[in-house]
């Protein structure tokens, strides 16, 4: 995937991609964003879950440093931030999150859930399934459950 700057159409506020202590690239704020805003819209290609899986079992491989962007939009829907994404889809994991992702009318939005100061990373619960693979989280706080999966 080529990382590329953050969709203004899609972002209420002056955001920023660049290289992140969390994992390889984050979403940084370039000015304060106030508690309980929208922030910016996780958008890409949408995708059945059949297709979804396809493009899954097409593309990994064991122990590869493939990575997918997948959001589960509704019990029919998955949007694949790799292809078409926003931006959004390089906001890193944190199991202390400063954003909360809200699913609303055919969207997924981001909104803060606290003041955000600029310079700051963007992070995000991923809530990753207790059914899906263990995937070890690296984000530091002091609420850290220590996989991004939820228990």
């Amino acid at each position: 995937m080529k990382v590329h700057p953050i969709d203004p159409s899609v972002s209420r506020f002056g955001l920023r991609v660049k290289k992140s202590n969390l994992d390889r690239w984050g979403v940084f704020a370039l000015e304060r964003i106030p508690a309980g805003r929208r922030v910016i819209e996780y958008g890409g290609e949408r995708l059945t879950y059949r297709q979804a899986r396809a493009r899954f079992a097409k593309t990994w491989k064991p122990r590869g440093t493939n990575r997918f962007y997948f959001a589960k939009l509704d019990e029919k829907w998955v949007i694949d931030g790799a292809v078409g994404g926003t931006g959004a889809e390089l906001i890193n994991h944190s199991c202390e999150p400063n954003l909360s992702a809200r699913r609303i009318r055919g969207h997924i939005l981001y909104f803060s859930q606290r003041a955000i100061r600029a310079g700051e990373e963007l992070t995000v619960d991923y809530k990753f399934s207790k059914t899906s693979p263990r995937v070890a989280c690296r984000c530091g706080s002091k609420k850290c459950r220590g996989t991004i999966n939820v228990s």
